[in-house]
């Protein structure tokens, strides 16, 4: 299954729910909206920084991420981004395509 990075921010309303229920209350949250997509949670850390919350989820495709990140972000409560993640054997395949291609100027 695809790996995803969430990265997310709180907005000062979203901080607020953070302290209201905490981290587990969070965590809870996050792996139950996985779960409900067909994904799963691997790992969630929270940071000090500009990104509060670093999050590594297995999900069915990219139109998943997608719908969770638009769905997420229309709550207000974070900003964010996602970053598909490749193994190391998905690169090795990468390597091996040929694709035809011309640098500018060139």
């Amino acid at each position: 299954m695809p790996k995803f990075l969430f990265q997310t921010t709180y907005t000062p309303e979203g901080a607020k729910g953070l302290l209201k229920e905490g981290g587990s209350g969070r965590r809870n949250s996050v792996e139950k909206l996985l779960k409900g997509v067909g994904g799963k949670l691997e790992s969630m850390y929270f940071a000090f920084g500009e990104t509060d919350v670093f999050l590594i989820a297995d999900l069915p495709d990219a139109a998943t991420a997608a719908a969770i990140s638009l769905t997420v972000a229309a709550t207000g409560a974070v900003r964010g981004t996602t970053t598909p993640l490749l193994s190391v054997e998905e690169i090795d395949q990468a390597a091996k395509k040929s694709v035809d291609y011309r640098k500018p100027g060139a």
